[in-house]
């Protein structure tokens, strides 16, 4: 392809700042993350069976070629370390052995490692005064080197280099495969005694290992986990168990191997067996707060809190999607999770690991997880980080994979070009009863189109302009397509399928809302959607927090915070009012008692903490703090504040270099700017009036005024 040719061209362009610019353990981009994610993801079981991902796993290349050309005022000694067997070439020539250390004379010099590791990742870690390991390293797996029959060495190559993989592997000694999840010991709130049975109560969802304390004796021990009371305390329920063999001729403590998700833990033991207490290893990815909100509702305030620690819980190695059940990365639950985690941890790191573990590798076989929905997802996902962080030498070093991947998507379109189910194609959309996934579904087009137009818009920035005209030239297609076909006059909404030929006459919320804030629909039919779908109690209601978090943002989008906040309080509340410490994979109001924990056919089956439960911390920054980005990276921004019946609110939104703060009520709004330059945008029924910045009219009682980096703003207005 045309951009393969490009690829020595935009990695020399690359901005280096984007990355620090100290030694730290490189890789082939990707390839620790896909053998991380396999680590991870293989660590599920169910009833104490192994319980491995339904798709295809990739693996890592084993061999690896690292180099960089350095041009030295003077000699350096240089420090190198490897995960692997590697050889070391100065100016193409082979040292002899593996050296640790090696001299590199003034002047300019390429320095090339070559490692192997079947197990683990390649990778290196140098360090001299200035000779650094870092992203700015050239890396290959197929140096397609030859030499002729002089010896010499060719000095050209067709393969294609691409920029060092890094996260934060720092230390010579901190390899990246000795990778752990932080943790610290927490102890139990309740403990009750029943004979050879102890039924721990830690207060709270949590997640790790159990540690038996003060353990004697000879005998079987059984613990079953529960989210709630009533799962820890059925043995034949429960998602997850585990079973030891006590062995213990002295007192000393016992840990489970694999950590595991509950709040309460129901121990069974042999009365052989003696255990003093029982505490737990809590297990945790440390991550920075940047993110807040509070709020004059005390009850939206608690939903807040839980939100965040709902979604500490669920950023591990990788966004996954819940604790207890799967603890797997699937793309649906990782595209909200890149959206909260812009407005609470600012994590860039996290994103990119999550996107490379679930694109995987080339060849094709299947959808990401098998599901079509959660392939457009991840494209999304690309430019939304883009957007948030500015980080364009990510989205070019993925761009290939990007393509491969649309086309395999294009391939499997039908004779009409619309996205249909194939054999093997899993089309989710979300978990509703009844719920028909036949056909040509709306739902599916409406996210293909979208992908269509992330391909346009990426393709220039990797070079690829006849990719760019294409890929625009699919999606107008499409989007037209989508309309024609989709679009019932009498009904002012997108029907969600066809079957056949023949739309149907069912509509549902999904591809109508998605229509609202990807702002394919004109404004009449904008209103015809929130009229005849978001607010007919007769479409098929949501039941999942995952497309409850799209419906919500619709009627934000369109303007409804007011209405939004009372659903709000009423759902994430509802979970609240049941107990709940973490939201739910499902909550549906009408269910009763351990009705809430069911899923899937089984009792417990339900997860009672899902990542896309904690959807109010992206609600709350993007469409009441009102932050969002209107150019790459926040160079600039809007805060559009809405109280929405709030009287006041404050909060901060992290951005690349910092935190957009502000505080509104109905009489005053202080916002104080981070990098770039913001544009402050609200209503009032008076004139505003704002010291140190001048406030422009736009009409209709709307008024905007420039927030600079680093400056404190007031604003005395009255709030519609």
């Amino acid at each position: 392809m045309k951009y393969r040719l490009l690829t020595i061209l935009f990695i020399v362009s690359c901005a280096l700042s984007t990355y620090a610019q100290q030694a730290t353990w490189i890789w082939y981009p990707g390839d620790y993350e896909i053998w991380l994610g396999n680590k991870m993801q293989n660590r599920r079981t169910e009833k104490g069976a192994f319980f491995p991902p339904f798709w295809r796993m990739d693996a890592h290349y084993v061999l690896m070629d690292f180099h960089k050309t350095f041009d030295l005022a003077a000699p350096e000694e240089v420090e190198i370390v490897a995960e692997g067997s590697y050889n070391v070439k100065l100016d193409a020539k082979m040292l002899p052995g593996t050296p640790t250390k090696i001299t590199v004379p003034a002047g300019k010099h390429k320095i090339n490692i070559k490692v192997h590791n079947q197990e683990k990742v390649p990778a290196i870690y140098v360090k001299g005064r200035t000779i650094v390991s870092d992203a700015s390293w050239l890396v290959t797996y197929e140096d397609k080197e030859w030499i002729d029959e002089t010896g010499k060495v060719s000095d050209q190559s067709g393969t294609t280099w691409l920029q060092a993989g890094s996260w934060h592997f720092n230390d010579p000694q901190t390899k990246p495969s000795a990778f752990v999840l932080s943790t610290t010991l927490q102890q139990p709130v309740h403990t009750e005694i029943k004979g050879n049975s102890l039924l721990i109560d830690f207060g709270k969802e949590t997640f790790g290992c159990i540690q038996l304390n003060g353990v004697s004796g000879k005998g079987p021990v059984t613990i079953y986990y529960g989210e709630s009371k009533e799962e820890a305390l059925s043995p034949e329920g429960c998602e997850t168990m585990d079973k030891l063999d006590i062995n213990n001729a002295a007192k000393g403590p016992v840990v489970t191997t694999l950590s595991k998700a509950f709040r309460y833990v129901n121990i069974q033991y042999d009365p052989a067996v003696n255990i003093d207490s029982v505490s737990m290893w809590y297990e945790f990815l440390p991550v920075q707060e940047r993110g807040g909100f509070r709020c004059s509702d005390e009850q939206l305030n608690k939903i807040y809190e839980v939100a965040k620690y709902t979604f500490h819980l669920n950023t591990r190695e990788f966004f996954i999607d819940g604790i207890k059940r799967d603890r797997w990365v699937w793309s649906g639950d990782a595209y909200q999770s890149y959206l909260m985690n812009y407005y609470l941890y600012f994590d860039e790191a996290a994103v990119r690991r999550t996107l490379y573990a679930l694109r995987g590798k080339d060849p094709i076989s299947s959808h990401i997880n098998t599901i079509m929905d959660y392939t457009f997802y991840w494209f999304l996902g690309i430019y939304d980080y883009y957007t948030y962080t500015g980080d364009k030498a990510f989205l070019q070093q993925l761009y290939p994979r990007m393509q491969s991947l649309m086309e395999y998507c294009l391939g499997r379109r039908n004779k009409d070009g619309l996205m249909e189910g194939l054999s093997g194609d899993w089309v989710f959309i979300d978990w509703a009863d009844g719920l028909s996934k036949k056909g040509e579904v709306s739902f599916e087009q409406m996210l293909l189109c979208r992908s269509l137009e992330t391909m346009a818009l990426c393709a220039p920035m990797a070079n690829d302009t006849a990719g760019a005209a294409r890929y625009q030239k699919l999606a107008a297609e499409l989007r037209q397509k989508l309309f024609s076909l989709y679009w019932n006059e009498s009904k002012q909404a997108l029907v969600h399928s066809r079957v056949n030929g023949t739309p149907t006459d069912n509509v549902t919320r999904y591809a109508n809302m998605f229509g609202i804030f990807f702002n394919y629909f004109n404004e009449q039919q904008k209103q015809g959607v929130k009229k005849n779908v978001l607010l007919n109690d007769n479409i098929q209601k949501i039941t999942t927090p995952y497309m409850r978090f799209y419906e919500l943002e619709a009627l934000c989008a369109m303007g409804e915070q007011q209405y939004v906040l009372k659903e709000m309080k009423d759902y994430w509340g509802g979970m609240l009012n049941l107990g709940a410490t973490s939201f739910w994979e499902e909550y549906n109001p009408n269910k009763k008692g351990v009705e809430h924990y069911a899923m899937y056919g089984r009792p417990f089956g339900k997860s009672l903490c899902h990542a896309w439960g904690a959807s109010p911390l992206y609600l709350l920054g993007r469409y009441y703090l009102g932050v969002q980005p209107t150019s790459p990276g926040y160079k600039t921004y809007t805060i559009t504040p809405v109280l929405g019946g709030l009287q006041w609110m404050e909060g901060k939104v992290p951005v690349p270099g910092g935190e957009v703060k502000l505080y509104c009520s109905t009489t005053q709004i202080k916002a104080t700017g981070a990098a770039g330059v913001g544009a402050l945008r609200f209503s009032s029924k008076t004139k505003p009036v704002c010291k140190t910045a001048v406030i422009t009219a736009l009409g209709n009682n709307q008024y905007e005024m420039t927030v600079q980096a680093g400056m404190d703003y007031v604003v005395a207005y009255k709030a519609l």
